[in-house]
């Protein structure tokens, strides 16, 4: 028997099943979901940078898109936000990198 206490996919219940093997799992609330949420974004990031796989990085935007949905945020105004923060900060297209900061 192997734990894991973690949030999951919707279809790793039956893929599971489906392997031949037992799987116990419960459904949370959004309340108690949410910050188990936040856990598997840090997984998630952490397991991307183990292996720089596209595959995390789709992972992380379905974990993304659900916790703003959680939060009652849509994905409209999640993009305004977004495209304001772009056009006010930039990007990150011109691949700048700061080394200091100096009074003048």
């Amino acid at each position: 028997m192997i734990k894991y206490n973690k949030a999951i996919r919707d279809r790793i219940p039956e893929i599971i099943q489906n392997s031949g093997k037992n799987g116990k799992v419960i459904q949370l609330t959004d309340e108690e979901y949410l910050p188990e949420l936040e856990k598997k974004l840090d997984e998630e990031v952490q397991e991307y940078f183990s292996s720089r796989s596209i595959e995390e990085l789709v992972d992380l935007i379905e974990i993304i898109y659900r916790i703003i949905e959680l939060r009652k945020i849509q994905k409209k105004e999640f993009e305004e936000i977004r495209l304001g923060k772009l056009q006010q900060r930039g990007g990150f297209k011109n691949n700048l990198f700061l080394i200091e900061v100096k009074p003048c």
